[in-house]
């Protein structure tokens, strides 16, 4: 009788062990390279322009580091988290303005419903743009450039993914980016947003909305976008288009309008992606944007090579051409002018931009 009572408590302590289990996981990227730019404004009447060489970080993938846990609850429930930081190798610094964790850091629920997260996180056109960006949102260079939205994060923010079959979904509400909550004002700082994305054998597509006020006292200035693209898989390729409007309301303004307020934005893109060999994917994009009213409709053409040298090192090359057309047009390689201070491109001017480099994930 002993025997059987004791053979129960082990078997009711392993059973209650169960519930307990749980990993905690570090990962990260490092990524640098060496990068050429020409014509490099070096005033801030961008009137003359001079060529640039320059070490740069996370080329490819942010450089950085991280934490993932998970524990198993019961029920198949998990409680999980994510604290991710950002650095720079080429000075050792902290990137997303010195956070400690400037990527994500998150805690939440996961069930067979989806997850539920709270804490600082990707926006759903983050989300949408690693789906559908033909360069998959490389730092150098890829839409973000022309559409910093794409890799844009949000603080203080309740955000739920669910995944059923072939079908995404995710929204996201920040009670405000990059502040403080403020009594009396609701809408300060805040932004929201939704995706769909559908994945069927070779073909998928997907849709998003993002709505977002400013940051202060004019939190009634707001900026709404929505993005629709798919994409089509056969044999070792894989083509890419996509769509995105954008629209300023209350006097604020859209990246790369100049100062031009209420104005509006048609963005378009399209690229391939090639396995060449099992090593060697080669990946190409074309970016245009049309910034109604205010001059500016800037061309951006980039094309990528990438060999692994490993599952975690790799080794590529970059470049990308950027066509100012318009009198107030100022994207450059890396950005608009009023969006990127420190590297200016000459206004109307075109720019030329590669970059070679390593990666190793861990």
């Amino acid at each position: 009788m002993k025997m059987k009572l004791f053979a129960a408590a082990v078997a009711a302590l392993a059973a209650g062990g169960a519930y307990a289990q749980s990993s905690v996981t570090l990962y990260g990227v490092v990524d640098a390279g060496i990068e050429y730019t020409n014509k490099n404004a070096t005033n801030a009447a961008h009137t003359n322009s001079n060529n640039l060489w320059a070490m740069q970080s996370g080329n490819q993938s942010g450089s950085r580091w991280g934490l993932r846990g998970v524990e198993d609850l019961g029920g198949g429930l998990k409680g999980i988290f994510v604290l991710e930081s950002g650095f720079n190798v080429d000075d050792g610094k902290s990137g997303q303005g010195s956070r400690l964790f400037g990527r994500a850091a998150y805690v939440g629920l996961q069930s067979q419903y989806g997850a539920l997260t709270l804490g600082r996180q990707q926006t759903t056109f983050y989300d949408f743009g690693l789906l559908y960006d033909p360069m998959a949102i490389s730092t150098r260079y890829s839409i973000t450039a022309t559409a910093p939205e794409y890799a844009s994060r949000a603080d203080n923010t309740v955000k739920y993914t669910g995944t059923f079959g072939g079908l995404t979904t995710s929204a996201f509400y920040s009670f405000t980016n990059n502040g403080n909550e403020t009594a009396g004002n609701f809408t300060n700082g805040r932004e929201y947003g939704f995706l769909a994305s559908y994945a069927a054998g070779p073909f998928s597509v997907g849709a998003a909305y993002d709505q977002s006020n400013n940051t202060g006292t004019s939190s009634a200035q707001l900026i709404r976008r929505a993005t629709i693209a798919g994409t089509y898989a056969f044999g070792p390729a894989k083509i890419y288009a996509g769509y995105r409007y954008a629209h300023a309301y209350n006097n604020a303004s859209l990246p790369g309008a100049s100062g031009v307020q209420n104005t509006a934005s048609n963005l378009g893109w399209a690229g391939v992606g090639y396995q060449l060999t099992p090593a060697l994917s080669l990946s190409g994009a074309a970016y245009y944007q049309n910034l109604r009213n205010a001059s500016a409709n800037p061309w951006q053409f980039v094309t990528t090579a990438d060999y692994a040298l490993s599952k975690r090192t790799d080794v590529y090359a970059s470049a990308t051409y950027i066509l100012n057309k318009g009198t107030n047009s100022a994207l450059g390689v890396n950005g608009f002018n009023d969006q990127n201070p420190s590297t200016f491109v000459q206004t109307g001017g075109n720019q030329f931009g590669g970059v070679v480099g390593v990666r190793h994930k861990f």
